[in-house]
């Protein structure tokens, strides 16, 4: 970043004329792993890059948010996972008749999601919606920038703003899918993890070949093997970092763990205040004893 503003007009004046003359060719990327907590792959573009992604993003997100569905919350303005979270206890509370009937629910997950989006697929939905022609071919250099190691012509990087907004219109597909086929009236999706709601079970069940082969024959998506359940809302379900019963929701073990790690020793101020506010979306009166003082 310093170093491209040593020279920021002239930097910004030769990426204006490589895009308006047609020029522009995106760069390589910088690659490094984070534990987020799970182990995970980021691809840096560089500076010049990120000035596209975030110029293309500010124009095309309003142009595609008004298409997406309402219980999509994931990399949308005023949604997120409280939003989603608030969302799924008001199904609940639907489906189950306030408690007085058995909540089924639907989980599934998508097996690597990020790297699994086919390009061809994905410009193929662009081209649909984006009369422009120059926006398109944009956008496709941008696309076509990155794929998955030993896969040519899939995969999206996670460091991107872009791939936020672009996985979004990827699955809207599958969104508009369970609205209008499916008939789902209780459905909500977070990035690649969806769940549907139902009182009815058998009709849960029949879904699923019909989700994975819409998933398969559209998107070039598979369904992961081990994170697909159907359960009901009283044993207990696993969804955003929490486990949701009918009458309330518990801080998923795994991230209680690791939480309960990171507040050895001396954790900052900072640190202690995320955890609170955290906590504060559920029942986690006994966890929060466990923060440090100085942090209440």
């Amino acid at each position: 970043m310093q170093t491209f503003e040593q020279n920021l007009i002239e930097n910004i004046e030769s990426l204006r004329e490589d895009l308006s003359t047609g020029t522009y060719h995106h760069g390589t990327y910088e690659h490094f792993k984070i534990n987020d907590p799970k182990p995970r792959d980021i691809h840096k573009a560089s500076v010049r890059d990120r000035l596209v992604h975030h110029a293309l993003y500010r124009q095309l997100y309003p142009f595609f948010d008004r298409t997406f569905i309402s219980d999509s919350y994931s990399c949308r303005m005023g949604k997120g996972t409280h939003k989603a979270m608030n969302r799924f206890r008001t199904f609940a509370r639907k489906v189950s008749k306030n408690d007085t009937r058995t909540c089924w629910l639907l989980k599934c997950d998508i097996r690597k999601f990020f790297a699994s989006i086919d390009h061809a697929t994905l410009l193929s939905i662009v081209r649909s919606r984006i009369p422009d022609e120059r926006t398109v071919a944009l956008l496709e250099r941008v696309i076509v920038s990155f794929h998955t190691p030993g896969k040519e012509n899939t995969g999206l990087p996670l460091g991107n703003l872009t791939s936020q907004l672009l996985v979004n219109i990827y699955m809207n597909e599958f969104d508009q899918f369970a609205k209008h086929t499916l008939k789902a009236k209780s459905y909500i999706r977070y990035a690649d993890d969806f769940v549907f709601l139902s009182e009815d079970r058998d009709w849960l069940v029949s879904l699923l070949p019909r989700i994975r082969e819409f998933l398969h024959e559209r998107l070039k998506l598979a369904l992961h093997p081990r994170k697909v359940s159907i359960e009901t809302l009283a044993s207990g379900v696993d969804f955003l970092g929490w486990v949701h019963f009918p009458d309330h929701r518990v801080l998923r073990t795994s991230t209680k763990r690791r939480m309960l790690r990171n507040l050895q020793g001396e954790p900052s101020e900072e640190r202690v205040a995320s955890y609170r506010g955290m906590l504060g979306w559920g029942n986690a009166g006994k966890l929060k004893c466990h923060l440090p003082w100085k942090g209440r």
